[in-house]
């Protein structure tokens, strides 16, 4: 059994995938191997994933394409990543280090913007927050990062291919009622911001609030699923960004001063973080109230 298998779903990434594969080349730790699950690509991504060593299987839609890796996979663990990733050469290796040592099956890392607009970094600095503190009570992951244990995988029955939106948060949430979700210390992974480009910033930000209304309030998403929101003109677009960007610099100022007190904190890690966890709630709550966001 080799240590991890590094699962890939793709459709059309002969623009990004060679930059990850190019990573995964250059890795420091030994015994991995490398699947990319092919939606039937019209470019030439199978082509490059076999140039470069990678097994390449039949896929489909993001959960179909990771189960189906998934199948063909001989790791202990399963890191699951999208083509448009990218990390330095010892990202693999301290991974599944860490979590051998801290005896993790499942898990995440912080996220990284392959951007220099600064509202980018603040929006992946606020979701690393988010999911950091929603580790010990809402655990969730994104697709682009999920590593866990193959039996924990097994066990779980893998992505449910019937959900059709937060098929990642899903198999979180089902892989953590059995084993602690954690988000590792030592590695962080740099993503594409090509989907803000694409869907806009503000659109973006809806969806993702709107996906996360439906989980909490409705249940897991497994029909098509429509939202509307961002239908501003520009000004109105603007001036909204600004508004959520405000309110995400005040949450982040109030993260790193809880956060101090949590680290100088004696008690367990669970308990400790457990006050900064409703503190932080609590702020989320405001900034999307409708007077934050009010037009």
């Amino acid at each position: 059994m080799v240590k991890v298998s590094v699962i890939i779903p793709t459709f059309n990434e002969e623009s990004y995938l060679p930059r990850l594969l190019a990573c995964l080349d250059s890795q420091t730790l030994d015994e991995f191997e490398v699947i990319v699950a092919d939606a039937s690509s019209t470019d030439r991504t199978a082509e490059i994933a076999d140039e470069h060593g990678a097994r390449v299987v039949p896929g489909g839609l993001p959960a179909a394409g990771r189960n189906a890796g998934a199948e063909a996979a001989n790791g202990e663990y399963y890191f699951f990543l999208d083509a448009d990733v990218k990390f330095n050469r010892h990202f693999l290796k301290r991974a599944y280090n860490e979590m051998q040592q801290r005896m993790i099956d499942v898990a995440t890392c912080e996220a990284r913007p392959l951007s220099n607009v600064p509202l980018d970094r603040l929006m992946h600095n606020f979701a690393n927050l988010y999911v950091k503190l929603n580790q010990y009570t809402n655990p969730m992951a994104p697709g682009y990062c999920i590593m866990i244990h193959s039996r924990l995988f097994d066990r779980i029955g893998g992505f449910d291919e019937d959900v059709t939106h937060a098929e990642d948060f899903d198999l979180i949430r089902r892989a953590a009622e059995l084993r602690p979700f954690r988000v590792l210390e030592k590695v962080h992974i740099n993503v594409s911001v090509r989907r803000y480009r694409k869907e806009g910033r503000l659109a973006f930000i809806g969806h993702s609030l709107a996906v996360s209304w439906h989980r909490t309030f409705r249940g897991e998403i497994t029909e098509d699923f429509d939202y509307e929101f961002g239908d501003f003109d520009e000004k109105g677009a603007d001036s909204r960004l600004r508004r959520i960007e405000k309110g995400m610099h005040k949450l982040t100022r109030e993260y790193r001063r809880l956060a101090k007190r949590v680290r100088e904190s004696s008690g367990p890690e669970e308990t400790a973080i457990a006050p900064l966890a409703r503190k932080m709630k609590e702020l989320y709550g405001r900034i999307w109230s409708d007077e934050t966001t009010r037009g």
